[in-house]
């Protein structure tokens, strides 16, 4: 069988954090790949300049320009970002992969629609594609499985789900396989930081010595791995949090989750922060959260 033709397409990516440009980089299928520079940080900008993306300058010019959008950002700016491009009047294929509930998908999908633009659904799942097999994005909506071939064969595996965007599929499917990742590491660190302050970590180390060998150095590469993206995690868990509510199960541990990411922001893009740290930091008194 012969290969199948893949006109050109300009890709758009808003914004191009480290998962953004990998996903940038990875669309190598007779795609040229832009993003938005105004305003963005040098760190955003070292990032999209090593990976090959152009910039193009604004938010305007990047929708004037490209025919896909894909928004990656911290779920609290998905409808901003959204809200954003709608108003410059994109008609293309945008392609909402962050980590928000069906509910906000969707509040997504109607802003992008009323400028006629395509919208699909997106999930990634795994760490920044820059290895094969880690890192998969699945998509549901029309044309979901045509736009997969701008990644085939690439280091990003993307997947589509369904041809409908209805129920959001895709959204739904990536806060089911956080809320237990990033979830089960947010229990970890709470359960270290009540045993801090109860007076027994130390007997509680030595119990998981005997009983749960490992724990302790999954512990600290948890508390090592997580801290300089927790306050993104944080959005992230309201939103499980809310996908949880939505479907009638109970929603509170995941509410609890996100208060221990926002106690844990301090840390953004400090890796290797040590366990110790992380429990004076969960077991700070925060006056902000409700």
């Amino acid at each position: 069988m012969g290969c199948h033709y893949v006109p050109m397409t300009t890709i758009g990516i808003l914004h191009p954090g480290q998962m953004g440009v990998t996903i940038g980089s990875a669309a190598t299928n007779n795609a040229s790949v832009i993003w938005a520079g105004d305003g963005r940080s040098s760190a955003s900008r070292n990032r999209a300049e090593a990976a090959g993306l152009t910039d193009v300058g604004s938010v305007g010019a990047l929708c004037a320009a490209a025919d896909v959008v894909v928004s990656i950002c911290p779920p609290s700016a998905a409808l901003d970002v959204a809200g954003e491009v709608a108003g410059h009047g994109f008609s293309g294929t945008y392609i909402d992969a962050n980590a928000v509930s069906p509910a906000t998908a969707a509040q997504i999908g109607e802003i992008v629609d009323g400028q006629a633009a395509r919208f699909i659904d997106g999930g990634v799942i795994g760490p920044p594609a820059n290895t094969t097999g880690t890192t998969r994005m699945y998509l549901a909506g029309q044309g979901a499985a045509e736009v997969t071939e701008l990644w085939a064969g690439s280091l990003l595996d993307v997947r589509p789900l369904a041809e409908t965007s209805e129920g959001a599929m895709a959204s739904a499917l990536k806060m089911a396989y956080a809320g237990w990742t990033k979830g089960q590491s947010a229990l970890l660190l709470a359960i270290n930081a009540l045993a801090s302050e109860a007076g027994v970590l130390d007997a509680l180390r030595a119990e998981w010595e005997i009983s749960q060998p490992g724990l302790i150095d999954r512990t600290n590469a948890v508390a090592g791995g997580v801290s300089p993206k927790a306050w993104r995690f944080s959005g992230e868990m309201t939103e499980i949090a809310d996908t949880m509510a939505s479907t009638g199960v109970p929603d509170g541990f995941h509410r609890a989750a996100a208060m221990l990411y926002h106690r844990m922001a301090e840390f953004k893009d400090q890796p290797g922060t040590t366990i110790d740290a992380v429990i004076t930091a969960i077991n700070r008194a925060d006056n902000s959260e409700s």
